[in-house]
């Protein structure tokens, strides 16, 4: 398709006001400290596997409120030093799948751990393993407007939280440096990915690709894909739930947690991509707090990005940070 958004040079000083709630930090901060009292260790189980060169452990970690999260970790096999890690986040639809999937992190060097995405995991790829035990009311099909009658119910306060607490299950497992953990993700595994830098201290990276979740108010105006035409949907039935709805929202746009985040950032913006509308990602990029922060930028391609091409700078970028 066309581009449709603003020009390169207006995009990289884009740099909105998002709404905001003031008891945003406080939300956050209850949020995990509500969780994390809850306790419970992380649950690792070695794997059958055909791959020889790695070893592949089943682990399950406690999320939001205690709820069981699958995840596959690898670690490249006979290594004798905790090791820097990986912890990836997945795009809207799609689960872990199969341990043999995803092999690019392993295979240079760290362990990898990939976060099954709570009810999710039937719309693409291998499938899931992880249900979402929380009920919601009425909602639109998908994940955008579940719980979205209240922060504290929304949908994406369950993911965010289990992020969170897939770097803090990591960061206790004697395979991996605690102080070297990174962050990664696509599409919606973006978003996750910035939230997670947002409300985790102390991570060596984050790298959010063509990131989803950002700047709601401009997304669901701007573009007819899904999943922001989901938010469009539940509006045009819920007349005259405007600014309840994107008051919901405000607690879990990126941009907001993008302020607040401090690592090392490596983003991505395709120019013609169609769900995650260049602004939207520009505007989370120019209000991420780090100093260290760059952006790769594909001028002729759509959602897709840069795949390969984009983690190979995510290997470099990382590599020279651990």
């Amino acid at each position: 398709m066309p581009r449709f958004d603003l020009p390169l040079d207006e995009l990289e000083r884009y740099r909105p006001p998002v709404r905001e709630p003031a008891d945003f930090d406080d939300f956050w901060a209850t949020t995990l400290d509500e969780t994390r009292v809850v306790g419970g260790e992380a649950l690792v189980e070695a794997t059958d596997s055909p791959l020889r060169a790695f070893e592949v452990f089943d682990v399950t970690f406690p999320g939001f409120a205690g709820d069981p999260v699958k995840a596959w970790m690898l670690t490249p096999a006979g290594a004798s030093r905790p090791l820097p890690a990986v912890v990836e986040f997945n795009g809207y639809g799609g689960g872990r799948g199969l341990a043999v999937e995803r092999l690019g992190w392993v295979s240079a060097g760290y362990v990898y751990l990939l976060m099954d995405t709570r009810g999710q995991g039937s719309m693409w790829g291998s499938g899931g393993a992880t249900a979402d035990p929380h009920g919601t009311g009425p909602s639109a099909s998908g994940f955008m407007t579940r719980g979205i009658e209240r922060p504290e119910d929304y949908y994406y306060r369950r993911v965010f939280t289990d992020a969170v607490r897939a770097v803090d299950a990591v960061r206790t497992l004697p395979q991996v440096d605690p102080d070297r953990v990174a962050v990664v993700g696509g599409s919606q595994g973006g978003g996750i990915t910035i939230a997670a830098a947002g409300l985790t201290p102390g991570l060596v990276a984050a790298m959010p690709d063509v990131p989803f979740l950002s700047h709601f108010e401009r997304a669901v105006g701007l573009t007819d894909a899904d999943p922001y035409q989901e938010i469009v949907r539940y509006l045009s039935v819920h007349r005259g739930a405007e600014e309840r709805v994107f008051d919901t929202l405000a607690y879990f746009d990126v941009v907001n947690l993008a302020k607040r985040a401090t690592a090392p950032a490596l983003f991505s913006v395709a120019l013609h991509d169609p769900v995650c509308p260049p602004s939207t990602v520009f505007a989370a990029y120019n209000h991420y707090a780090g100093a260290d922060k760059a952006i790769s930028v594909y001028h002729h391609n759509m959602h897709e990005g840069g795949q390969a091409y984009q983690w190979l700078a995510q290997t470099a970028f990382l590599n020279a940070r651990v």
